[in-house]
């Protein structure tokens, strides 16, 4: 089976980020992984140590979340039907506005140092 990933990078709505992580980590997370084929989650926040420190950087929130599926689109679709149809459920903390979502499907292996 091949496991793929979808990274979201996102934003609290302004003077939110303890109810946004809050609900992400209690209630957003769980209810991702319910979606048949989502197996795990992290989650990251932007680090103060950057490469090119002046670059402005437009996400303070990474979340990873690995999908096992021979078929990619059939999660994802699972996914959004869930966000659409309310099963799962967006917070108002969460700014939309800045919201991306991309899935990837690896092209190698896992290599260590």
């Amino acid at each position: 089976m091949t496991r793929h990933v979808l990274v979201v990078l996102s934003n609290a709505a302004a003077g939110c980020d303890e109810d946004f992580n809050d609900w992400y980590d209690h209630q957003h997370l769980p209810d991702v992984l319910s979606v048949e084929g989502f197996v795990a989650a992290q989650r990251f926040r932007l680090s103060d140590e950057q490469l090119r420190p002046d670059e402005p950087l437009p996400h303070r929130y990474l979340a990873v979340y690995e999908i096992e599926a021979p078929d990619l689109a059939v999660p994802l679709r699972q996914l959004l039907a869930s966000v659409m149809g309310g099963t799962i459920r967006l917070s108002e903390t969460l700014d939309l506005r800045s919201l991306s979502a991309y899935a990837f499907t690896p092209i190698t292996g896992r290599v260590t140092a």
